[in-house]
């Protein structure tokens, strides 16, 4: 049910006006406000009431779950990755099903999906949304024991709350504390760290998979000097509060070494910092090990051998486009290749390749940065972006002019990436001329492993796919269901799923008459391209990821 539904229903009743529902919905949408608190300040019902109500609507019980503390026996029966995904709580096993709090409780299929992921019944009860909250970060974000008993330590260490920030950063407490978390973080395969203060809390997140997840929460005094430690490690200047910076912490964690790059944004409450985790050893910088499908790995191999032409990746931001391009750069780097790179910045070292890094502040674009590699005798170059029609024109003219260049776009596909350097003022004809080929590409969160469980899928997630029953045949699909080698979350690792766009004399012509996007990527299809769907659905059928997963990025 959605919020206008709800308010309709308690019109219904004679509970409420039909007059306050446009308001209410209004402020819901603007403010992002649970309906329960928006009712309450607009004046129209009490928090309390409403939930009362709409237990008695709905046929369930309402619960409090003040200063409850579940038995860990609770908590296992509900793993953390459903609890996460579906926004749910285990209230209490009654001997013959489970009672789950949604923190939006009228996501009604929410239920019959734990009932599903869990194999047990599953019954509603209602709770207020403030005490749902609550209970998923205190039992179900992630913080390791040793976590827990320095956060102890820090709560009960009056003296470092009465400190500057400054002097606590250097305090043994906080430096241990920013230590663990960055070794968590890193233990888990956390790509990011986000130290994010808000009004009355202070939340730390990472990101493992492409999924945020939430660190068991410091009090909310610890922000300041726990920034402040980040900023010291990484050089910035502690003082300078009120304008973005950039900086780099390299430190051996966990017996590796490991870079992180570190953005500083000024907000309301304080500085956001996020923490980029650029771990050399868990990234395997080999076109064999990124696991493509043949057809695509052996253009891959014909393409980085030609003597000129223009290579595009293409994606959104976290895609992995920068991963394959440093796996082709290490294939070309060879002692009878120059192979030079403007990145913005540089992620990762490669010996033998000159990197350039782009600094925007000082005028080094990567446009300027281009025309200086023309005077370098390159054979090969890698543009880390192609942001405006200065770099694509001078990034074209060098592929004309004897050089094999590679770059990345933003675009949704393969065939969008013509559309989009027409957009910026390219002519067809040009494009037409030096572009190679394209890969689209997304990042799928792969099933774990360990905990892979065959299901068989309703036909409206089929439908979905656009698949029927008759199509998939004995076709089997996995989920899933959470242990501990994956932190009970389904998932393990992440793979590419790409479209190629040959650019072949068909795709040449439509460029030069500026055929739109849809048109182009009909007739790759018809010429073989097999779309980001399809590569998606070989992925099911091959156990490695999820239905979800792939209805999510395509």
């Amino acid at each position: 049910m959605n919020h206008t539904q709800v308010l309709d229903l308690l019109v219904e009743h004679g509970l409420i006006g039909d007059d306050v529902v446009d308001d209410v919905v209004a402020e819901v949408t603007q403010s992002g406000l649970p309906l329960a608190k928006v009712l309450e300040k607009q004046g129209v019902m009490p928090e309390a009431q409403f939930y009362e109500t709409i237990a008695s609507m709905f046929g369930v019980e309402t619960v409090n779950l003040e200063g409850f503390e579940p038995p860990d026996s609770l908590l296992e029966m509900l793993p953390a990755n459903i609890a996460a995904v579906h926004r749910a709580v285990p209230v209490e096993w009654d001997g013959m099903a489970l009672k789950v709090a949604l923190e939006d409780p009228f996501q009604h299929q929410a239920v019959e999906d734990i009932r599903f992921a869990i194999g047990m019944e599953t019954r509603l009860v209602i709770a207020p949304v403030d005490q749902v909250h609550d209970f998923l970060r205190k039992h179900y974000s992630r913080g390791s024991g040793e976590m827990k008993s320095v956060l102890h330590e820090l709560e009960m260490d009056a003296e470092a709350a009465e400190m500057s920030a400054e002097a606590a950063a250097a305090s043994v407490p906080i430096i241990k504390y920013v230590d663990l978390v960055m070794k968590q973080a890193i233990q888990d395969r956390a790509s990011d760290i986000h130290f994010e203060p808000f009004e009355h809390d202070f939340k730390i997140r990472y990101r493992v998979d492409g999924a945020l997840y939430e660190m068991a929460p410091p009090p909310r005094h610890l922000a300041s000097p726990v920034i402040s430690r980040v900023k010291v490690m990484s050089n910035l200047n502690i003082a300078e509060r009120r304008l973005p910076q950039d900086g780099r912490i390299q430190r051996e964690v966990a017996g590796r070494q490991v870079d992180m790059r570190v953005s500083t944004l000024p907000t309301q409450f304080g500085e956001s910092v996020v923490l980029r985790v650029l771990d050399r050893s868990s990234v395997n910088l080999s076109l064999e090990a990124i696991g493509m499908p043949p057809k695509i790995y052996d253009y891959l191999m014909k393409t980085i051998d030609l003597p000129n032409g223009i290579f595009i990746v293409t994606g959104p931001t976290g895609s992995g486009k920068t991963t394959t391009l440093y796996a082709c750069l290490d294939k070309m780097n060879t002692v009878d290749a120059k192979v030079l790179t403007a990145e913005d910045p540089v992620e990762f070292d490669i010996d033998g390749i000159v990197q350039v890094p782009v600094h925007e502040a000082i005028g080094l674009t990567f446009a300027k940065v281009l025309k200086a590699f023309l005077r370098q005798d390159p054979d090969r170059i890698m543009v880390g972006e192609t942001r405006d029609m200065e770099t694509a024109q001078i990034a074209i003219q060098a592929s004309l002019t004897g050089h094999l260049v590679l770059t990345t776009l933003h675009t949704n596909d393969a065939p969008g990436a013509v559309t989009r350097l027409i957009d910026m003022g390219v002519e067809p004809f040009m494009i037409s001329a030096s572009l190679e080929g394209v890969l689209g590409q997304r990042l799928i969160r792969k099933v774990c492993k360990q905990c892979s469980t065959p299901y068989e899928p309703t036909e409206a997630v089929l439908k979905q796919l656009g698949l029927s029953p008759h199509e998939i045949g004995d076709k089997s699909f996995y989920y899933g269901a959470g242990c501990p080698a994956c932190n009970n979350n389904g998932y393990r690792g992440r793979k590419g799923i790409y479209e190629l766009l040959d650019v072949t004399e068909p795709i040449r012509e439509l460029i030069n008459q500026r055929a739109p996007g849809v048109v182009l990527k009909q007739k790759a299809i018809e010429l073989g391209m097999a779309t980001l769907r399809e590569d998606g659905l070989r992925c099911i059928f091959e156990g490695e990821t999820s239905i979800e997963e792939v209805l999510k990025y395509t």
